[in-house]
């Protein structure tokens, strides 16, 4: 048994810069003459790692040398894959890891299976198996057995817990012994487990049989046991070390004993962890990791280098300071000036997160203008990583985002996306839209020629939605004259568009086929396109051993939650000198001016999040780290941050939901600073942000009063126009003169117009054919391709209101319907008058009355007698002056047929109403006066508006009724109110 040495275990202060001094201390220790650093092999936390610890070789190395084999042996983020170190020779005892995609869909089987009627469907199932998987990985990397959840330490707690609890730890165990049983009967493990056992294989060989060459594990600080006894082992080697990233050397002893237990248990059978525990303090989960290495901090020595970025040394010690637990933390009152010194760092808090973003943009601009100099944006909000990506543009200044971007982001993963809600939506407009627009389709020269044939179906889809499938939309192509190009298109989506359910990787295998039809080689040809070809390799080879079976409704939410983890780097070619990190990704690096940005509660540190599945008291009782662990590593990732020798710290007073509160780190460096606070603030990169988004203050909008001059007014008038120039002329200008029409949205909901053109419409072919008005009404639905929610909620209305029409016209039979919705015009001082009558009812006497069919409340007698209502005086000016040549003679009845609700209907809709002053109204205008002020006011707007040159004024009238269709086009809000 070879002898054992003092374990070799060291700490590379925050100031120093750990990558750096890292190389600078290796370098002269294990470097040959010849063979360089190859003999070394470096044990590092993650593949990002990796890669920093290279560029410090290659900063450090000057001519270039031999570096050292560098293996990855996990990162202390559980949400991270689980590296394995390497699979040494004689390890083939050690069963093959299964495959995570493989596990998450078993156990959405297991999990239907369990839970029988009471499973989630579809994309819930599938996310409530990858909690499951994440809380049995959670307690494998603690080399927690499923056997320790029916020990007497667990049971009695459970005991106590809520029932819904306690069904949830049964079902967990029930689950993963299931699970475990399939594991056995093929051989395999999971892939925690097999790490573990692998760290414990090589930590057995080694300790047998010292390599003859370096071992050093650097930066890793995941306190897994399994890992940790490995390190002490790599810390014991004859040519061994284990360097460890800013444990706090110079903490009094009794400050690091307030930190808790840390997993060393005072008495037998005491919980690892009590509540008791500071696991929010940034050394504490170092702490665990020397217990669990049985490492005393005595024994830990300072590592001798500096990096070339290192801060003054005084910074460790304000950082230490900084990070005092409760008890410790009333030193701050007396705390010298040498222990809080934070000479270096600035705070900056902005008002908004685009203005941060602008901010720091103009920092890191300022930066990169000095030679040499390195600058890294540390934070672990995405949106705002992106913000500041797109602002350094503005310089053409090209900064990657390590962290990647989610694959749902990606023009290609959002082909794939879109694709599966076309099959969960059934070709609905706006999934129909959005598919076929993505940048990817038809990608390259003959793109033009697609989107003008895009935006024709665009142009007749908007309304409301039609019915689902792709055979309304061969109508409504046909309508806009694209059918031959839909006729190309609809074959590639028709294998999405079906009911039911399919095996999930034949669901991946006809969206691939249809996104590769649409998109060709562009589809999978970009970095974003090689990680979704990974991403739907791996999904469907695994649905189909699982045989997993997804309904069309559910496959873009479960597609969606599974690329969600998935992200996608970006390729090389970014500034040299910029770099953006999120949280896991900033380990280990180092740059003259790190920004520490998105500094508020919920962002960094995030929320807590309390395990689904097995209660606080379950996991405290079986010895694994609470929620609230992940703040001390987020506090650990700020305080090696904050040992840059330039450090601003940002964030913003609001975000999207509303105001937003500090960081409890960013009040602990206020708090430190106290009254030196001013002096730390930093305002310059704030103000030119705001400056960068000023201009010159904009003279008061005035209220628009457009003058067409005499041709251009001469616009042949509507009877409805009539009413929206007298109400609001500039409503009547950008309508009928520049012909601005609003149009509808895709996937609109049905409002007043649409149900009123379906009215008109059966309304009309019943006057004419005489047909039953159901039978009629029936046929109109189909024919306009509603929905058929929509044709559910708004046909029994609509037959009970066509069913009081039908009773009250033949109530009143020697009243005669003559005309329906029959068009006529009329010349009037040099001006067509047009308009559209409902129907026109010939009376005993002869005279005619004028109805005009409404599907919601009529205009009231005031706004009538204001002149702002006019229709029904002016088709009865139009009947008696020719307008429609079928029926000339005297109008004397003027009446609104609304198909609104009514007490009073005997089928609860429809009633009649009437502009007329008449028994005891009091608003209108009298009968024998209603065509004569039809004329008056017919005559005013003529003269004023169209043979004059009156201005088009906008809210003339603003009690008017009208509508907001031309509010923005007005401008309506940079005015209104401050006419005079």
């Amino acid at each position: 048994m070879p002898e054992r040495i003092h374990p070799q275990v060291y700490s590379i202060a925050a100031h120093r810069g750990f990558a750096d001094a890292l190389v600078a201390g290796l370098i002269p220790r294990y470097s040959d003459s010849e063979l360089g650093l190859a003999r070394l092999t470096l044990l590092l936390p993650s593949t990002r790692a990796i890669r920093t610890v290279q560029e410090a070789f290659v900063r450090a190395s000057g001519g270039g040398m031999l570096m050292p084999r560098m293996a990855v042996v996990g990162d202390l983020d559980l949400d991270e894959t689980l590296g394995v170190l390497l699979d040494p020779l004689g390890a083939a005892d050690i069963p093959p890891a299964v495959d995570p995609t493989r596990r998450w869909l078993r156990l959405a089987e297991i999990l239907r299976a369990e839970m029988g009627d009471d499973a989630p469907r579809g994309s819930a199932l599938l996310r409530l198996a990858s909690e499951f998987a994440a809380t049995m990985d959670r307690l494998l990397v603690e080399d927690i057995g499923p056997q320790e959840l029916l020990e007497e330490r667990v049971m009695g707690v459970v005991g106590d817990l809520a029932e819904h609890w306690q069904r949830a730890v049964h079902r967990f165990a029930r689950v993963q012994a299931i699970w475990l049983a399939e594991l056995a009967a093929t051989g395999t493990i999971d892939a925690a487990a097999r790490r573990n056992r692998l760290f414990d294989h090589a930590a057995t060989q080694w300790r047998n049989n010292p390599p003859a060459t370096p071992i050093v594990a650097a930066g890793v600080t995941s306190a897994a046991p399994a890992l940790a006894r490995l390190l002490r082992v790599v810390s014991e080697l004859p040519l061994g070390a284990v360097i460890l990233p800013d444990l706090d050397l110079s903490m009094p002893q009794d400050v690091w004993g307030e930190l808790g237990a840390a997993g060393a248990c005072v008495n037998p059978g005491d919980p690892p962890f009590s509540e008791g525990d500071a696991v929010t303090h940034p050394q504490y989960h170092l702490k665990l990791l020397l217990n669990r290495m049985g490492i005393n901090r005595a024994e830990v020595q300072q590592w001798h280098r500096k990096g070339v970025a290192a801060a003054p040394p005084e910074r460790t010690h304000a950082i230490s300071s900084l990070f005092l637990p409760p008890q410790a933390s009333k030193i701050w009152v007396d705390l010298s000036a040498e222990k809080r010194r934070l000479s270096g760092v600035r705070v900056m808090e902005t008002a908004n997160p685009e203005e941060e973003a602008q901010a720091i943009a103009l920092l890191i601009r300022e930066a990169v203008s000095v030679p040499e100099r390195r600058v890294a944006l540390v934070t672990p909000d995405r949106p705002l990583a992106r913000r500041v990506v797109q602002h350094l543009r503005r310089w053409n200044l090209e900064a990657d985002d390590t962290a990647g971007r989610p694959l749902t982001l990606t023009a290609a993963g959002r082909v794939l996306l879109q694709l599966a809600d076309i099959a969960a939506q059934r070709a609905a407009p706006v999934s129909l839209i959005a598919a076929l627009a993505n940048p990817l389709v038809r990608y390259g020269e003959g793109r033009g020629e697609w989107l003008r044939h895009l935006r024709a179906l665009d142009e007749q889809l908007r309304g409301p939605r039609p019915t689902p499938g792709l055979t309304p939309v061969a109508d409504i192509a046909d309508e806009a004259k694209v059918a031959d190009w839909w006729a190309e298109v609809s074959p590639i989506l028709a294998p999405l568009c079906q009911d039911g359910s399919l095996p999930l990787a034949e669901w991946l295998n006809r969206l691939a086929a249809a996104g590769e039809a649409l998109c060709g080689d562009a589809l999978w040809s970009r970095e974003d396109g090689r990680a979704l070809a990974q991403f739907v390799e791996d999904l469907r080879l695994h649905a189909r051993d699982v045989g997993t079976v997804l309904e069309a409704d559910e496959l873009h939410a479960a597609l969606s939650d599974a690329m969600e983890g998935n992200s996608v780097r970006p390729p090389y070619g970014g500034h040299p000198r910029v770099a953006i990190y999120g949280l896991i990704e900033s380990r280990m690096a180092r740059a003259d001016l790190v920004i520490c940005a998105g500094l508020n509660e919920g962002t960094w540190p995030a929320r807590p999040a309390t395990d689904p599945l097995l209660a606080p008291a379950v996991l405290r009782a079986l010895g694994v780290p609470g929620a609230d662990f992940r703040i001390g590593l987020a506090a650990h990732d700020l305080a090696a941050a904050l040992g840059a020798p330039d450090v601003v710290l940002s964030r913003a007073r609001r975000d999207e939901g509303g105001p937003a509160i500090a960081s409890r780190f960013l009040l602990r460096v206020q708090a430190l600073l106290g009254d030196l606070l001013d002096r730390h603030v930093e305002t310059e990169a704030v103000q030119l942000a705001r400056a960068l988004d000023d201009a010159p203050s904009a003279l008061p909008y005035p209220q628009p009063e457009p003058r067409p001059d005499a041709q251009q007014r001469k616009v042949a008038l509507s009877v409805t126009g009539l009413d929206r120039l007298r109400a609001d002329p500039y409503q009547f200008y950008a309508g009928s003169i520049l012909r601005l029409d609003e149009m509808d949205a895709l996937d609109a909901d049905p409002g007043p117009a649409w149900q009123g053109e379906l009215a008109h419409k059966i309304l009309e072919v019943w006057h004419k054919t005489g047909r039953p008005i159901a039978d009629i009404a029936e046929e109109q639905l189909a024919q306009m391709h509603a929905h058929p929610l929509t044709r559910a909620l708004w046909r029994p209305r609509l037959l009970k209101a066509l069913e009081w029409v039908e009773g009250q016209i033949a109530a009143d039979p020697v009243r005669i319907p003559t005309l329906f919705e029959e068009w006529g015009s009329m010349e009037w001082n040099g001006v067509t008058i047009r308009g559209r009558i409902d129907r026109l009812d010939r009376l005993e006497d002869g005279s005619y009355a004028v109805v005009d069919y409404k599907t919601g409340r009529p205009p009231s007698g005031a706004q009538v007698e204001a002149g702002y209502a006019l229709q029904l005086g002016t088709l009865g000016l139009m009947v008696e002056n020719g307008g429609f040549a079928k029926a000339i003679g005297k109008a004397t009845r003027f009446e609104y047929w609304s198909l609104g609700r009514s007490d009073k209907s005997e089928t609860g809709f429809g009633y009649v109403t009437t502009p007329i002053r008449e028994g005891a109204k009091r608003s209108g205008i009298a009968a024998d006066a209603f065509l004569p002020k039809a004329r008056e006011y017919l005559d005013d707007a003529l003269n004023r508006w169209i043979l004059g040159d009156e201005p088009f004024t906008a809210r003339l009238n603003p009690d008017a009724p009208g509508y907001a269709t031309y509010d923005q086009l007005m401008r309506l809000d940079e005015w209104m109110g401050r006419e005079q």
